[in-house]
């Protein structure tokens, strides 16, 4: 998995890029385009920091018609199109290519029509996640998808990694509350795909599209799902001795049919991090913790929790904690919304992104830290327990090319770890750069060859986020 290979750029666009410039200026506002290198630095590289690429221009656009004209100017030109949300994106979704152009959706951030009756909301997709929830707030709405980086990641990229977050457990991941998008396709040409309805008619291509990476067109627009909030909801703290213990935990619940609706884990490396960044209470005499919500009425909270801690006691909890007030609450969230960001003060880390099966993630916990301690590394583990979405934190000194080969080795073994046990490559950060050549070890070249028909059918070119997703040297390309 080291040394991530990029296509080569294309010499002759290279050799084009002055009038290419020229010709995008006299296409777009001159306040759009943006070529400066100081400038366009910024765009280099996502938040897979670990490999970065300058591309030849960024553009900004206000309205989908700017980035259908865009997008037809590309396609004319044979210029690489990388579409790019908040830059979030921790498998390198967003990072260009020397002979690509980016194309950014944060000018495209206001909220269209809420339709409240219908419970849905009709958004330009630069808006932020947290944004879309905050829109429908008053109303007593919210929008179910939670990514640890809501307060800036958009509904853009959210789409495209098909993103989670804490509440999937309950409500489900992107591909569950969008209802329809608006998407400019390779060729500068706009469709609108499912609407208003639960289940439109015709094939599902608003499916396709969710998940699909930048790589099928890009989302301008998209209809979502909003719920309304629940009557009440209260996280509870469970501390354990071991992570297997947790682990152990985690599966009994789900298996006794329990669906609360978040379940989250920390190991002892994660909580210290985090208590130290958040001061949110947690247990530091531990060596895992459950963060478990629950939501309804009162008496509805108390009979699942009952079950819950019944439940917890028969697996060694030594630490029950239950929020008392609004503010226990949101410190409990702000300490596990603040796990990345906290785990960067301290060391540079890679971020694994596998998902299991719950039954396996005592054998997972165990086997991932033997993994990464026979590198010589050191990992924190913060990830969604309740569908199994790991979240490994592999800390590195990015300084050191070694370290750094190390930390990518020890993230393939634990991937393909996840496959093994009958588990996916990637649950919520998408396949990017960082699982490409990984994508073998989960699908046949068979499976593959039909993946990357469908998406040549929408970019018989390949001009849409290249060397992404599919290995360089397999990708299949029509006769």
């Amino acid at each position: 998995m080291t040394a991530i290979a990029f296509a080569q750029p294309d010499a002759a666009i290279l050799a084009r890029r002055d009038a290419i410039v020229a010709g995008l200026a006299a296409l777009v506002p001159s306040d759009v385009l943006i070529t400066n290198p100081d400038e366009c630095r910024a765009y280099e590289t996502d938040a897979f920091t670990a490999y970065r690429r300058m591309p030849m221009a960024v553009l900004l656009p206000r309205s989908t018609q700017e980035v259908a004209a865009i997008m037809a100017f590309c396609q004319e030109q044979g210029v690489n199109v990388v579409a790019r949300g908040a830059g979030t994106s921790l498998a390198g979704g967003a990072i260009p290519q020397e002979d690509a152009v980016v194309i950014g959706v944060s000018r495209l951030n206001r909220v269209l029509e809420f339709d409240r009756p219908n419970r849905t909301l009709k958004v330009e997709a630069g808006i932020t996640n947290l944004a879309v929830s905050a829109a429908v707030a008053p109303d007593g709405f919210f929008y179910a998808p939670d990514p640890s980086s809501q307060l800036a990641c958009t509904i853009a990229g959210n789409i495209a990694m098909n993103s989670g977050g804490a509440h999937c457990l309950k409500y489900g991941v992107t591909t569950n509350n969008v209802l329809g998008a608006t998407v400019v396709l390779a060729d500068g040409s706009i469709v609108e795909l499912g609407g208003d309805a639960m289940d439109m008619p015709g094939l599902d291509l608003l499916g396709l599209i969710v998940g699909s990476e930048g790589q099928l067109g890009i989302v301008t627009e998209a209809i979502l799902r909003v719920l309304p909030l629940a009557e009440g909801a209260r996280p509870v703290l469970f501390g354990f001795d071991t992570s297997e213990d947790a682990g152990a935990c985690v599966a009994a619940i789900i298996g006794a049919g329990i669906v609360p609706v978040a379940m989250e884990f920390m190991d002892k490396p994660a909580i210290e991090i985090c208590e130290a960044f958040a001061k949110a209470g947690y247990p530091l005499d531990v060596g895992a913790m459950l963060i478990i919500e629950v939501e309804g009425s009162d008496d509805e909270i108390d009979f699942t929790l009952q079950k819950i801690v019944e439940i917890a006691n028969g697996h060694g909890v030594k630490v029950i904690k239950q929020s008392r007030s609004a503010t226990e609450t949101a410190q409990i969230w702000k300490g596990r919304k603040s796990a990345f960001g906290a785990t960067g003060r301290i060391a540079d880390y890679l971020c694994m992104d596998g998902t299991i099966p719950t039954s396996q993630l005592p054998y997972v916990l165990k086997r991932m830290s033997e993994i990464v301690a026979g590198y010589g590394l050191r990992v924190a583990n913060v990830f969604h327990a309740g569908d199994g979405n790991l979240h490994p934190l592999i800390l590195f000194n990015a300084n050191d090319p070694e370290e750094l080969a190390k930390a990518e080795m020890a993230g393939a073994d634990i991937l393909t770890l996840c496959v093994e046990v009958g588990g996916c490559l990637t649950g919520e950060h998408g396949v990017g750069i960082e699982k490409r050549d990984l994508m073998p070890k989960q699908f046949t070249r068979e499976e593959l060859d039909q993946q990357m028909r469908v998406r040549a059918v929408f970019d018989p070119q390949w001009r849409l986020n290249p060397s992404k997703v599919f290995p360089l040297e397999n990708r299949w390309m029509p006769q």
